[in-house]
């Protein structure tokens, strides 16, 4: 049986001290109503009935405590997911880009990279992968994993054509990659521009001058404190006039760093740093 609200935030807390002092991840700030839901549904999947004995399951087994690392780290994406943005994207932002000798851009929660790659085939078809750096981040090892790997289902083949034809594709998709059975692998030719590294918009700091952050549907599952700490990361990140890209179902009106920034597209959360 669960336990009671008060005693299960209770556990909570202890649960999230252990860990933080332990293995320096930090996820007081996410928000709690989530946190609560996964570990639950971890507990369900170990057969454990209080929070607190994930304490010193986490604490004597790195593995179960990686287990659960990856439980929560939500890997949801397709191949131009939101084709609407990426349109955006390849009218409003890609031509200003275009303006600069190089170019630098962030993925910042990357998960298994399809969107990743989907900005890669956008760049080429736009003349500029060639003079770009695209660095795509994730605190799950695994998702990393798979995105460098860069194979995915062939059952997902058609949502995927139908999202870049949407987004303004100017061939076909399947000139992007290889068939494997019944898997496809992404043309290495798109991933020579890549860079995959492990970084935490809860711990780690700054990622570079950008002139283009990509951190969509991954703020949601943050408080407002750390959402305003992630989002003040990110505005760091950014060099004057710089883009910046968020969830549909995120918000910048909260956070100090809105108004250092403006409207490029507010329905489809693209915004663009003041500075000249």
């Amino acid at each position: 049986m669960m336990e009671t609200c008060p005693v299960a935030d209770l556990e909570l807390n202890l649960l999230l001290d252990a860990v933080k002092k332990h293995y320096g991840y930090d996820f007081h700030d996410y928000a709690k109503a989530s946190m609560i839901r996964r570990v639950r549904k971890y507990m369900e999947q170990t057969g454990i009935n209080h929070i607190s004995e994930l304490i010193p399951l986490f604490l004597h087994d790195q593995r179960a405590f990686y287990r659960f690392v990856k439980s929560i780290s939500v890997v949801v994406t397709e191949m131009f997911r939101d084709p609407d943005v990426f349109k955006v994207l390849r009218e409003e932002v890609i031509p200003v880009l275009k303006t600069y000798p190089f170019i630098k851009i962030w993925h910042a929660g990357c998960a298994s990279g399809q969107e990743v790659y989907s900005m890669a085939i956008l760049l080429a078809e736009e003349g500029i992968l060639d003079r770009c750096q695209i660095y795509a981040t994730d605190f799950n090892d695994d998702a990393l994993n798979l995105a460098k790997k860069g194979i995915y289902p062939a059952e997902d083949i058609e949502l995927y054509e139908n999202n870049y034809r949407l987004a303004g594709g100017k061939h076909k998709l399947s000139d992007y990659w290889v068939s494997l059975y019944d898997s496809i692998k992404v043309k290495s030719r798109l991933s020579e521009r890549l860079t995959f590294a492990n970084h935490n918009l809860v711990t780690d700091g700054v990622f570079g001058e950008m002139h283009l952050v990509m951190c969509r549907n991954v703020l949601i599952y943050f408080n407002e404190q750390l959402q305003d700490r992630a989002l003040t990361l990110i505005n760091d990140s950014l060099c004057p006039r710089g883009f910046l890209c968020i969830g549909r179902r995120e918000n910048l009106k909260f956070s100090q760093i809105s108004e250092h920034l403006e409207d490029v597209s507010n329905k489809l959360r693209i915004y663009r740093k003041l500075g000249s």
